[in-house]
Protein backbone atom coordinates (compact mmCIF):
# COMPACT_ATOMS: atom_id res chain seq x y z
CA UNK A 1 0.00 0.00 0.00
CA UNK A 2 1.41 3.55 -0.79
CA UNK A 3 -0.05 6.88 0.86
CA UNK A 4 -1.15 9.93 -0.89
CA UNK A 5 -1.63 13.03 0.62
CA UNK A 6 -4.94 14.98 -0.62
CA UNK A 7 -2.36 17.22 -2.94
CA UNK A 8 -0.92 14.38 -4.56
CA UNK A 9 -4.56 12.95 -5.11
CA UNK A 10 -5.41 16.40 -6.64
CA UNK A 11 -2.57 16.77 -8.98
CA UNK A 12 -3.14 12.99 -10.34
CA UNK A 13 -7.02 13.53 -10.39
CA UNK A 14 -5.94 16.65 -12.83
CA UNK A 15 -3.40 14.71 -15.09
CA UNK A 16 -4.81 13.81 -18.36
CA UNK A 17 -1.50 12.02 -19.10
CA UNK A 18 -2.29 9.29 -16.03
CA UNK A 19 -5.10 6.53 -16.12
CA UNK A 20 -7.89 7.82 -13.59
CA UNK A 21 -7.65 5.88 -10.26
CA UNK A 22 -10.97 4.63 -8.55
CA UNK A 23 -12.03 6.49 -5.20
CA UNK A 24 -13.24 4.19 -2.96
CA UNK A 25 -15.03 5.50 -0.32
CA UNK A 26 -15.24 3.44 2.64
CA UNK A 27 -17.26 5.67 5.30
CA UNK A 28 -20.78 5.11 6.36
CA UNK A 29 -24.01 6.81 3.93
CA UNK A 30 -23.97 9.40 6.21
CA UNK A 31 -20.98 10.36 6.39
CA UNK A 32 -20.58 10.19 2.19
CA UNK A 33 -23.97 12.14 2.32
CA UNK A 34 -22.63 15.04 4.01
CA UNK A 35 -19.23 15.61 2.17
CA UNK A 36 -17.62 14.07 -0.15
CA UNK A 37 -14.60 14.05 -3.08
CA UNK A 38 -16.38 14.40 -6.58
CA UNK A 39 -16.64 10.92 -8.30
CA UNK A 40 -15.97 8.57 -5.40
CA UNK A 41 -17.69 5.54 -5.06
CA UNK A 42 -19.44 4.51 -1.74
CA UNK A 43 -18.77 1.00 -0.57
CA UNK A 44 -19.05 1.20 3.11
CA UNK A 45 -15.76 -0.91 5.19
CA UNK A 46 -17.99 -3.75 6.81
CA UNK A 47 -18.90 -4.30 2.98
CA UNK A 48 -15.88 -4.01 0.88
CA UNK A 49 -15.20 -8.21 1.88
CA UNK A 50 -18.68 -9.33 0.17
CA UNK A 51 -18.30 -6.73 -2.89
CA UNK A 52 -14.76 -7.49 -3.67
CA UNK A 53 -15.98 -8.10 -7.21
CA UNK A 54 -17.42 -4.81 -8.13
CA UNK A 55 -13.91 -2.91 -7.71
CA UNK A 56 -12.62 -2.26 -10.95
CA UNK A 57 -8.68 -3.22 -11.86
CA UNK A 58 -6.28 -0.30 -12.00
CA UNK A 59 -5.31 2.34 -9.74
CA UNK A 60 -7.31 2.75 -6.65
CA UNK A 61 -7.26 5.27 -3.95
CA UNK A 62 -9.39 4.17 -0.70
CA UNK A 63 -10.48 7.26 1.23
CA UNK A 64 -12.28 7.90 4.37
CA UNK A 65 -12.45 10.56 7.41
CA UNK A 66 -8.79 10.69 8.44
CA UNK A 67 -7.04 7.67 7.10
CA UNK A 68 -7.64 5.12 8.92
CA UNK A 69 -10.58 3.21 8.36
CA UNK A 70 -9.28 3.21 4.61
CA UNK A 71 -5.96 1.85 5.74
CA UNK A 72 -7.26 -1.00 6.47
CA UNK A 73 -9.31 -1.41 3.72
CA UNK A 74 -6.07 -0.85 1.65
CA UNK A 75 -4.03 -3.84 3.56
CA UNK A 76 -7.06 -6.04 3.02
CA UNK A 77 -7.30 -5.46 -0.31
CA UNK A 78 -3.57 -6.05 -0.52
CA UNK A 79 -3.75 -9.33 1.05
CA UNK A 80 -6.17 -10.21 -1.73
CA UNK A 81 -4.00 -9.41 -4.36
CA UNK A 82 -4.32 -5.98 -5.33
CA UNK A 83 -1.07 -4.08 -6.45
CA UNK A 84 -2.26 -0.54 -7.05
CA UNK A 85 -3.73 0.45 -4.19
CA UNK A 86 -3.51 4.05 -2.46
CA UNK A 87 -3.93 5.54 1.06
CA UNK A 88 -5.28 9.21 1.35
CA UNK A 89 -3.25 10.35 4.10
CA UNK A 90 -5.97 12.35 6.14
CA UNK A 91 -8.51 11.20 4.45
CA UNK A 92 -11.68 14.14 3.62
CA UNK A 93 -10.64 15.99 6.63
CA UNK A 94 -7.55 16.51 4.60
CA UNK A 95 -8.33 17.28 1.38
CA UNK A 96 -11.26 19.68 2.82
CA UNK A 97 -8.67 21.50 4.50
CA UNK A 98 -5.83 21.28 1.68
CA UNK A 99 -7.33 20.85 -1.36
CA UNK A 100 -11.28 22.22 -1.92
CA UNK A 101 -12.53 24.91 1.23
CA UNK A 102 -15.38 24.62 0.38
CA UNK A 103 -16.22 21.40 1.54
CA UNK A 104 -17.96 20.83 4.61
CA UNK A 105 -16.31 19.35 7.20
CA UNK A 106 -17.05 17.12 10.39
Amino acid sequence: MQHLSAPELAAWLEDAGRSRPFLLDVREPWEFEYCHIPGSELMPMASVPLRLDELPEGPLVCICHHGGRSMQVALFLESRGRSEVYNLTGGVDAWAGQVDAGMKRY
